[in-house]
């Protein structure tokens, strides 16, 4: 099938100072490749920031990776049960963590941007959907990733000034967060007191705060609001006490015009997602809808990540 012509473009990632051009181990491109990433962009990408924040359909892209290896995502229609369409996958390296895929279209190009962890190096991945071959690069950032078990990524991109941050959960028991200025991201120090955390997602992006949603190992679920100053501790509300143990990894995508959120949990175990319907969150009163087990299909992968548009915000809280 041949695929539109978009492109994708982001300012300034990277991390460490050596940004040299490397290829982590087993990169392939398949013929034909049919994912969902590809289809979805058509109608579901924002081309141009506005003053208005997205209100967002209700349709989830949920991508993951797999272990032949590639990438695979799922369209996730919310309902009892939600219904997956999935596509074919395409190569990709194998992957320990991987961030949000972000997406914009152009007239010429269209690409999509994410970080990706394999072992303990840190790269920056961006795949082109030019011609019907998906078609990966990759750069490597820097090593010294091997203690974070979970990266996720928050973009405001609506208003100036933009910023873009990258979060950490280190076996440590911190929190790490990083801004991106230029090439390089720069250091904001860490949080102490997350040992007990497990999976977490980014839920919010605005100008002042980013709010993360996150489940502990003993399967709470709480909002973590993290002001942009530096110098400001994060705010934390318990929103389940139980009930969220058995995801190894969540994401996240804007629903409806009140500040609703669809969040999807992956079950390791079972190779299988869960799919949410959450309330504007506001701790324990938030209202939570349980969908069940997403229907059409396994995910036979470590992990998923969301799929959006670089112009597509997150305003769950």
């Amino acid at each position: 099938m041949k695929l539109q012509r978009f492109a994708l473009a982001l300012a300034g990632v990277g991390m460490l100072a050596g940004t040299a051009a490397a290829v982590p181990a087993t990169a392939a491109v398949r013929s034909e490749p049919t994912p969902a990433i590809a289809h979805a962009a058509k109608g579901n990408l924002k081309t141009t920031p506005n003053t208005k924040l997205a209100s967002g359909g209700c349709l989830q892209d949920v991508g993951f990776n797999t272990p032949t290896p590639g990438i695979n995502d799922a369209l996730v229609t919310p309902g009892k049960p939600p219904r997956g369409e999935f596509f074919a996958e395409f190569p990709f390296v194998g992957t320990r963590l991987n961030t949000t895929w972000y997406g914009v279209q152009t007239d010429t190009h269209f690409y999509y941007h994410s970080l990706l962890v394999q072992n303990g190096t840190l790269y920056r991945g961006v795949t082109y959907f030019d011609t019907d071959n998906a078609r990966p690069t990759y750069a490597r950032i820097g090593s010294g990733w091997t203690s974070f078990t979970q990266l996720v990524t928050s973009n405001y991109a609506i208003t100036a000034p933009n910023r873009s941050y990258l979060y950490g959960l280190s076996t440590n028991g911190s929190l790490y967060r990083y801004a991106a200025s230029g090439a390089t991201f720069r250091a904001l120090g860490h949080f102490a007191g997350f040992k007990g955390f497990k999976a977490m997602t980014v839920i919010s992006e605005t100008p002042t705060y980013d709010t993360l949603l996150m489940t502990t190992k003993a399967g709470a679920l709480w909002t973590v609001r993290i002001p942009a100053a530096a110098s400001t501790k994060p705010v934390l509300k318990l929103v389940r006490s139980t009930g969220f143990a058995a995801y190894e990894s969540l994401a996240a995508r804007e629903c409806g015009v009140k500040g609703g959120t669809l969040v999807t949990g992956f079950d390791n175990e079972t190779d299988s997602a869960y799919q949410y319907a959450m309330s504007k969150f506001n701790g324990s009163a938030t209202a939570v809808t349980s969908y069940g087990r997403v229907t059409g299909g396994t995910i036979a992968g470590t992990g998923i990540f969301s799929i959006t548009g670089h112009w597509n915000q997150l305003v769950g809280e």
